[in-house]
Parts: structure tokens; C-alpha cells; sequence
């Protein structure tokens, strides 16, 4: 039996990953997980505050994500899906050490389009005041990730469409 692929749904604040990962999750029949929901309390309480989050913040919330990652691609985990930023290379290879399967997708747009989506949303810790250091820390998927970008133009289900479409090519053995 082989480990299951665990899909990490990327980019910075208000691109809709949590609205995307699971529609994802539902389409493909796998478990969710937010990856917001493994903050520790201090993490949220900064970013509140309005203050953004460095790499020291960052590495226990990407264990215990990555925790659940290894449970989720490991025999008899079944796969799974999670939202998280996972902004540079560094924290994507410290993901992929703990599920070295996983595959991210990046949810990008324009961003006009990603600030009236978080002046939009309600109930979010993170303002949108935050929003300049989440682009400033953005690193892009290298040709050497598993990976793919997919635009946030559209509705959520055009743009899960969009996502499954390009995870079915990935999983294409043409090349």
C-alpha cells in the first residue's frame, strides 16, 4: 500500500484559502484541517495587534501542522487537505520533510482583488493591514516544488474547479 498525498492550499491572507480548501476536501473526499487553527494563542494575539508573524513565531505552528500532514500522508492516513499560508520555500521544505508527498497549491490574484476580499470578511484575525508584509514575505512555488498556481478570479467553485482540473494534469504520468 502506498502513503496518501496530502494537498497544502497556499498564499498570502484573503486569496480564499480556506473557502477553496475545503471545497477541495469535499470533492475529493478527503479531511480538512485549518491550518489557522494550529496557531499557537501567541500567534494570534500578534497578529491581532496587527503585528506580523517571523520565523521564530512560525516554526512550532509549521510542526504541528506538519504533524498532522505525516499522519494524513502516512499508511493508512487516507491524504487530506489544509489551508496555510506556507509563504516562503523554508516553510513549505520543513512541510514536505514532515509529508515529503505533499503537493501545494497557490491561490494568487490580483491584489486589488485580495484587499476587497479582506475588507469583506468578517470574524478574521488577520487585518488586512497585515496584508503588505504577507507579499513581502511571498515566495513563490520554485520549478522544483510540487505545485501549481491558480488564479482567485471568479467564484470559489470556478476557482476549485480550476484547482482540481490542475491537480488532475499534476497526477497525469505523461511526462
Amino acid at each position: 500500500m502506498s502513503t496518501q498525498r496530502v494537498i497544502v492550499v497556499m498564499g498570502v491572507a484573503g486569496t480564499g484559502k480556506t473557502t477553496v480548501g475545503r471545497l477541495l476536501a469535499e470533492a475529493l473526499a478527503l479531511p480538512y484541517a485549518e491550518g489557522d487553527a494550529f496557531h499557537p494563542a501567541a500567534n494570534v494575539a500578534k497578529m491581532s495587534a496587527g503585528t506580523p508573524l517571523d520565523d521564530a513565531d512560525r516554526w512550532p505552528w509549521l510542526d504541528a501542522l506538519g504533524d498532522w500532514m505525516r499522519d494524513r500522508a502516512g499508511l493508512g492516513g487516507g491524504g487530506g487537505v489544509v489551508a496555510a499560508s506556507s509563504l516562503k520555500r523554508s516553510y513549505r521544505d520543513r512541510l514536505r520533510a514532515a509529508a515529503p508527498g505533499a503537493v501545494f497549491v497557490h491561490l494568487t490574484g490580483e491584489r486589488p482583488l485580495i484587499e476587497r476580499r479582506m475588507a469583506a470578511r468578517t470574524g478574521h484575525f488577520m487585518p488586512a493591514a497585515l496584508l503588505d508584509s504577507q507579499f513581502a514575505t511571498l515566495e513563490p512555488l520554485q520549478e522544483d516544488e510540487a505545485g501549481l498556481v491558480v488564479d482567485v478570479s471568479g467564484s470559489s467553485e470556478e476557482i476549485t474547479e480550476r484547482a482540481l482540473a490542475a491537480l488532475r494534469r499534476l497526477r497525469t504520468p505523461e511526462n
